[in-house]
């Protein structure tokens, strides 16, 4: 078989050709188009003429630094990061956490701790905070007729249980606690992660979605000022909080694709209200 007629054959997809070209194939996932990369079989020789770093320029790198500081910065950071983990002193084991949280709200921790009233007066507040974020979602659910922050909180709460109850970790120091607290009483609670700032976040996003952007700011301002409060009472580790913003994204973005994959709407019937269908 002649070398021109290798070369005029379909290359197998996602593969090498067995042309007399040494031609490398790639298949652009519809089987038809290919990228073609000219080069070596195997080899040094034929890695570097492929490689896509061998294409940069200083013109790319300086383009990187110009239109995407972000993943720089990120870069920057991991570095930075690389170097005090690997030699940062352990905290010993029979002492407590060290959280940078506490250590910048401790003074509001004295506050809470030596005016009572004061605690529950925030504590109360914070629990309305915590029924408003209950009432859109049901709200949302029951009225508009739209499912997704419903779930997302459903999902959220239910990983939430498993990750607490799987690492159950210690009552903070200096923890100060009311009966107007959410849940309202001095009962336990999980500390890993934070449902709190999460059904915040999950309402706050849906907000945005629908265009209520006001609303939503002031759903960022109150979690905000509850993230503060909670570490000024030491209800949550510094880490319950951040994840617990993490964690509303993460569980609004697979809501979102779970109602997508299942088609669902919730509409009014004619005879039996509301109605979930599956299409």
């Amino acid at each position: 078989m002649s070398s021109d007629s290798l070369r005029n054959r379909k290359p197998p997809l996602n593969g090498i050709s067995n042309g007399n070209d040494n031609s490398i194939y790639y298949s652009d996932g519809d089987g038809d188009r290919m990228t073609v990369m000219k080069g070596k079989k195997g080899g040094l020789k034929g890695f570097m003429e492929t490689a896509s770093f061998m294409k940069w320029g200083i013109d790319d790198m300086v383009g990187v630094l110009k239109y995407h500081p972000l993943p720089c910065f990120f870069a920057v950071a991991l570095l930075f990061f690389m170097g005090v983990e690997y030699t940062l002193r352990m905290i010993p084991s029979d002492s407590p956490p060290l959280d940078v949280g506490f250590v910048a709200t401790r003074w509001l921790n004295h506050v809470l701790s030596t005016s009572p009233s004061f605690n529950t007066l925030l504590a109360a507040l914070n629990t309305v905070f915590v029924g408003m974020q209950t009432t859109y979602i049901v709200w949302v659910f029951l009225v508009e007729g739209r499912v997704r922050p419903g779930l997302a909180a459903l999902f959220m709460f239910t990983c939430r249980g498993i990750l607490g109850y799987s690492t159950q970790l210690p009552l903070p120091q200096d923890f100060v606690g009311s009966g107007a607290d959410f849940p309202v009483g001095n009962v336990s609670f999980f500390l890993f992660y934070s449902g709190h700032v999460a059904s915040a976040v999950i309402g706050s996003l849906d907000m945005r979605r629908m265009q209520r952007r006001g609303l939503a700011w002031t759903f960022d301002f109150l979690n905000i000022l509850q993230i503060v409060r909670l570490l000024g009472t030491r209800g949550h580790y510094t880490i319950d909080l951040a994840v617990g913003v993490g964690a509303g994204m993460l569980f609004d973005t697979l809501a979102g694709k779970y109602e997508e994959s299942r088609k669902i709407s919730v509409a009014p019937s004619p005879t039996n209200g509301v109605y979930s269908s599956i299409r």
